[in-house]
């Protein structure tokens, strides 16, 4: 069943992209996306009017190609940290029939352009990477820039205005409209001139000699998270020659921990997130340079670029949420592809919480499940590619 979004030009279907194949049992958009387009068309045709062309787009964590896909007559370009939001666009804008031509699909580490007409922003999950996308718009929008940005009502907090206020101007916020706001924010060149938080983020790895690096949109940006503490003390024995999956590596530290005790094996670092492949690059080529040759770092849509029956380990921390909506269907599929891309014999070993119930998950697809350790939040679970 395909999702249709409604908006003044006509109607539109769009599918959620999730890993491998795009989801039309998820809605592909939602309130603040509705109220970002609705305004944004308004300022358009104000726009086109007065200066006879149609103004340029900068489109930043438009998730599923929504704000793209219904504002497609403007020149545009998106800025995504995830892998997965750039295809899903580009699928949305393909089954709607969108030539490509007018949009310029851009990471998340990529320099801003200069000088947008207008700047469409759906609010990050975290603080941290919203300063980023703020300290990078500073360096590239003009006092003319029109800057809208939108999110869930209770997303909205005084906190998330003055970081709009002393990063970039003064910012006001909407009534609520269907549990979504609207920031306003006009570009101030007489800024005080806040001191910017420095990126990527550094932190000592406990109880080693090593230092983690976080760009600003990975998980556990300042400490060891109590899921990857756990994994560490339960990895495998590596053998000479092996090669090593690390999907959904983030910051690298899983990886990082196997180098620093094996050295003849190869390991592939692998990501949906721009900023976690590069951050676990730096992580170990800042501690371990002379084992980066061993290395892949990978931006993929699970293990998509991988052949089938390529590698003898895969590891997996895996999450449980998409943006905001907690769903299992990302696991599945990383545990799916796992299974392809392991040799017969290969290994899969994954930490999760013990309320998500991946044993069961796992017995079905490989025959096989062992849960090799346990403590009160998290379990250490290993599943064999027989057959």
């Amino acid at each position: 069943m395909n999702t249709t979004f409604v908006h003044s030009q006509g109607s539109l279907q769009l599918h959620r992209w999730p890993l491998n194949q795009p989801n039309s049992s998820l809605q592909a958009w939602d309130a603040a996306d509705e109220l970002l387009i609705l305004h944004a068309q308004e300022a358009i045709s104000q726009f086109t009017l007065q200066h006879q062309r149609q103004p340029t787009l900068l489109l930043i964590n438009d998730s599923f190609g929504a704000l793209s896909c219904a504002l497609s007559d403007c020149p545009q370009f998106q800025i995504n940290d995830s892998v997965l939001a750039a295809q899903g666009t580009l699928y949305n804008r393909q089954q709607n029939n969108i030539a490509d031509s007018g949009l310029q699909q851009l990471s998340s580490l990529a320099p801003y352009p200069a000088q947008p007409d207008i700047v469409l922003l759906k609010l990050p999950n975290n603080y941290s990477y919203l300063q980023y996308v703020l300290q990078q718009l500073a360096s590239v929008v003009t006092p003319q820039t029109l800057i809208l940005a939108s999110a869930k009502a209770k997303d909205i907090s005084r906190n998330v205005l003055a970081m709009f206020d002393n990063t970039l101007g003064p910012a006001s916020a909407s009534l609520t409209v269907k549990k979504c706001r609207l920031i306003q924010c006009s570009f101030s060149t007489l800024l005080p001139g806040a001191a910017a938080v420095q990126f990527p983020l550094a932190w000592p790895l406990e109880h080693t000699e090593f230092t983690v690096v976080n760009h600003a949109n990975v998980f556990s940006r300042e400490k060891l998270d109590q899921g990857a503490r756990f994994f560490l003390q339960h990895l495998p024995e590596i053998k000479s020659a092996q090669r090593v999956i690390d999907l959904g590596c983030g910051n690298g530290v899983l990886g990082l921990a196997l180098l620093s005790q094996y050295s003849d094996f190869q390991l592939v670092c692998c990501d949906e997130s721009y900023m976690a492949a590069d951050s676990a690059r730096q992580t170990i080529a800042n501690n371990l340079p002379d084992k980066l040759a061993l290395c892949e770092f990978i931006v993929d849509d699970c293990l998509s670029q991988q052949q089938d029956k390529s590698a003898d380990i895969v590891l997996c921390n895996p999450p449980f949420h998409q943006q905001h909506a907690v769903t299992g269907h990302i696991a599945s599929q990383m545990f799916t592809d796992a299974k392809r891309v392991l040799q017969q014999g290969g290994r899969l070993r994954i930490v999760a919480n013990r309320h998500l119930g991946y044993a069961d998950v796992l017995k079905r697809l490989f025959g096989n499940c062992q849960q090799l350790a346990a403590d009160p939040k998290f379990v250490i679970l290993e599943a064999i590619k027989r057959s």
